[in-house]
């Protein structure tokens, strides 16, 4: 190889490094265009043809549509979530509701011999236990009331970063798929390799955001509706935590769910927590078994175990956008070694 060849591949190396540097503050921004252009775009193309090929009425009318589906009930969600995770905490905070009443209800309410075990466990017993879930309690509110404050102090930034991401998202549907053949091209694999990552790559986002935030979104409406009527506090706040638990398999939203049936069934609400165990058996849980084959099909063929490492890696690595980073991460891992391993079956 040539001296000027392997300078001119070190400068690529670099100048890629630099443009990746400078997308990093707005990552999420640009990650997320990408998403809603693969997911929208079969829409984009409908909406094309039947504007007779004016590929930029048709990107804008997508955008629109992306806008008026995607962000504006998500923005209107989290404004309602900010409220009312601040107002539970004012109430708890002013003793408005006091959890030590809720938490002396379930000591009367467990059986005498469990507080002779936690002693035995040297946990101190359930009186101990009270006040260290009460102080966890004020902690994980003081938490939330900290992340509100900075939400609202990076509002700027936020709206920035929407900006951003509304204007990428027009080029991408407008250009996308210029942008995709010269991606193809420039990928340094066969064409056969470079097709099956792409589509491996376009499959797995549609299935993780199509299928799985639908399928969680449900699961987690059915559960606020199911706390607002049973009077359980701040329903919208666990109807959003049980759609973010929903994207986990196997799990989901019974780490929620279950323990507010078991709280109901221990303060004597028997018809209450029936009512909890009916919806969230036969409703909830079977909300997973219908949609998800419609949904999401063979699209990504991750087990599920593989699903619920990835997705639990990626939030805490790259926050809410993990639940799409990881799984695709895994997805490509997987492809990746296949081919790897189909290649050297046949090269033996």
């Amino acid at each position: 190889m040539s001296i000027q060849r392997t300078s001119f591949y070190v400068l690529l190396v670099l100048v890629t490094l630099a443009f990746l540097w400078l997308l990093v503050p707005y990552y999420t921004a640009v990650l997320w265009a990408v998403i809603l252009a693969i997911v929208f775009f079969p829409v984009h193309k409908r909406l094309e043809r039947l504007l007779r090929g004016r590929s930029t009425v048709s990107a804008l009318l997508t955008v629109l549509l992306c806008i008026c589906l995607v962000i504006l009930p998500a923005l209107a969600i989290l404004g309602s979530l900010v409220q009312e995770g601040t107002s539970l905490y004012q109430r708890i905070e002013s003793r408005e509701i006091d959890l030590n009443v809720y938490l002396l209800r379930l000591q009367d309410a467990l059986p005498t011999f469990l507080d002779s075990w936690l002693t035995s466990l040297k946990l101190g017993g359930f009186a101990d236990l009270r006040e260290k879930i009460s102080a966890g309690a004020m902690e994980a509110g003081q938490t939330i009331a900290g992340s509100v404050l900075s939400f609202g102090q990076n509002t700027l930034e936020f709206f920035i970063s929407l900006g951003l991401m509304l204007y990428l998202l027009f080029f991408l549907f407008r250009d996308g798929a210029s942008l995709g053949l010269t991606l193809r091209q420039s990928i340094p694999l066969s064409d056969d390799y470079t097709r099956q990552f792409l589509d491996k790559f376009a499959a797995v986002v549609r299935a993780t955001v199509r299928g799985n935030v639908i399928i969680a979104v449900v699961q987690g409406f059915i559960g606020g509706v199911a706390f607002w009527t049973l009077g359980i506090e701040a329903p919208l706040l666990w109807g959003v935590i049980m759609t973010f638990l929903s994207l986990l398999p196997a799990v989901g939203a019974a780490l929620v769910w279950v323990p507010a049936a078991i709280w109901l069934f221990l303060i004597g609400a028997w018809l209450k927590g029936l009512i909890m165990v009916a919806v969230g058996v036969l409703v909830i849980g079977l909300i997973d078994n219908l949609l998800r084959p419609p949904l999401v099909g063979q699209g990504t063929r991750l087990p599920d175990y593989v699903v619920l490492i990835s997705t639990v890696g990626g939030i805490s690595l790259f926050g809410i956008s993990g639940f799409v980073i990881g799984p695709l991460i895994a997805a490509l891992f997987i492809s990746a070694w296949s081919l790897f391993t189909h290649e050297h079956q046949q090269g033996g």
